[in-house]
């Protein structure tokens, strides 16, 4: 059973500040540390109702991506614009999904009627995500139930809850027993996560150093061609804000993979979409006709998924030499679990901030956190390694691979401490944050949706193109 709530919210508080935070990141991205000069960060923890430091985790990773897009404009302007971000605006931002309407109303529930949480036989919980299709009814076949809550707990009370997780993923479905910090840390795969950095950015081929055309749009990234193979929040994230710092970003998705329409919508601003099925050969050579002119392609798939079609980082980088490859995985790239398939959710539970939030609200049942913040996080540290990648490309040469994992930024997430008061924190509803809200056209009505927290003084980020349906446009830039 979880430890009581005074042995998990440290009574010193919260031990990283959003101003530490920034720094770590910074470092880690090999930036020079004089840039953190030019950063303004405003308003202060508990910015959502939480133990732990979301708030300090939004506004940290918003402004690296700022940042790292403000050195690509020093670069080719010569200017040195000031970045700010508000604490409460990016906390808002890492809830997107949330606060968007379409022609004033509430988008469809975007999540499956039988995911969520499940007690075992053995009374553990565990997570089921079956917001796919082919993921629902992988877990009903196991299972052996009908379409129905009530039936998946009776079923799931035959179950010990790792007998379960393991069964599922080896059937290739997405489900995690919830664990304790202490449980996750004696476990082989928080051990190998413990061992990796947050993020890594390699060098993996070598390519003359590239500096980025002139162009009338003025913002850092105009002109900038990025291809985005991602689904769900974490990767449309990095490509939403690649575009709203003016990238020309083509999101290329496949008749046959399934989608979550309402993240498609609020993920989908500034982008193009396209459809390629790169299981066909038509579709793999048209995906390489476009690489030839791109400068960062971004993809969310399982370590090796997109390497048995010939589209991993040293292929890609072997076709456009030069490229700035980002990948995003689920549980790190070392470990047993490495090339397991997992969503946000599944990783908070795997690695016990569910239990430590629920013991933190006297809650009995794991409690997730305020947001999808691994997700949202893991976005905007693919943009800002990204950035900083294309930087290097511009200066030293090279191409570029950038990996970042939801459980890393989870480990990060939780080296900033705790904090005893911040279930004290409001919980935003759409009626109180106006002002943070803009109204443009989109290919699905009219789109209200939450500007981009991270401001530049010179050149605001904005999205010039509106989110469409998948596959509105021609595979062509």
């Amino acid at each position: 059973m979880p430890s009581p709530v005074a042995d998990v919210v440290d009574p010193s508080m919260q031990s990283v500040s959003p101003t530490g935070a920034l720094s770590q990141l910074w470092t880690v991205l090999g930036q020079p540390a004089d840039v953190l000069s030019r950063a303004t960060l405003t308003g202060a923890e508990p910015a959502l109702p939480s133990s732990f430091a979301v708030g300090t985790l939004a506004q940290s990773t918003i402004a690296a991506a700022a940042l790292a897009a403000a050195q690509v404009d020093t670069l080719r302007s010569g200017r040195q614009q000031i970045v700010s971000v508000d604490m409460h605006h990016a906390a808002l931002e890492f809830r997107s999904e949330r606060y968007f309407r379409v022609d004033g109303q509430l988008p469809p529930e975007p999540w499956d009627k039988i995911a969520g949480l499940y007690r075992c036989g053995d009374g553990r919980w565990v997570r089921l995500h079956t917001n796919f299709a082919h993921h629902r009814d992988g877990v009903l076949k196991l299972l052996g139930c009908a379409y129905d809550r009530a039936a998946v707990a009776a079923a799931l009370n035959q179950w010990q809850a790792e007998a379960f997780e393991e069964a599922a993923a080896q059937a290739g479905m997405v489900v995690t027993a919830a664990r304790t910090f202490e449980e996750w840390d004696a476990h082989p795969q928080g051990i190998a996560v413990a061992s990796q950095p947050l993020m890594t950015i390699e060098r993996i081929g070598d390519a003359p150093s590239r500096q980025l055309p002139a162009h009338a749009d003025g913002r850092p990234l105009s002109g900038v061609r990025v291809l985005d193979l991602t689904r769900v929040i974490a990767g449309p994230v990095c490509g939403r804000t690649l575009a709203a710092h003016g990238a020309d970003v083509l999101l290329v998705t496949a008749p046959h993979l399934p989608a979550i329409p309402p993240l498609v919508i609020d993920t989908g601003r500034g982008k193009r979409s396209a459809q390629l099925d790169l299981r066909d050969a038509a579709g793999a050579d048209q995906l390489r006709t476009l690489l030839r002119d791109a400068d960062i392609f971004v993809q969310g798939y399982r370590p090796g998924g997109l390497a048995a079609l010939e589209f991993g980082p040293e292929q890609v980088a072997a076709l456009r030499p030069g490229i700035v490859y980002v990948s995003l995985c689920t549980y790190g790239y070392d470990g047993p679990w490495a090339n397991r398939r997992g969503f946000d959710s599944l990783v908070q539970t795997a690695s016990g901030f569910n239990w430590a939030e629920a013991q933190a609200a006297s809650d009995a049942k794991p409690r997730p956190l305020p947001a999808q913040a691994l997700d949202h996080g893991a976005g905007y540290l693919m943009a800002a390694g990204a950035m900083t990648a294309l930087a290097r490309r511009m200066t030293e040469g090279g191409s570029w691979h950038v990996r970042v994992s939801l459980a890393q930024t989870a480990h990060w997430l939780r080296s900033f401490g705790r904090m005893a008061n911040g279930f004290d924190a409001a919980d935003p509803r759409y009626e109180d944050i106006g002002a943070y809200l803009e109204t443009s056209p989109s290919g699905f009505g009219a789109l209200t949706a939450l500007r981009h927290a991270g401001q530049l003084s010179d050149t605001p980020p904005h999205w010039t193109l509106p989110s469409v349906p998948l596959g509105t446009h021609p595979a062509r830039w």
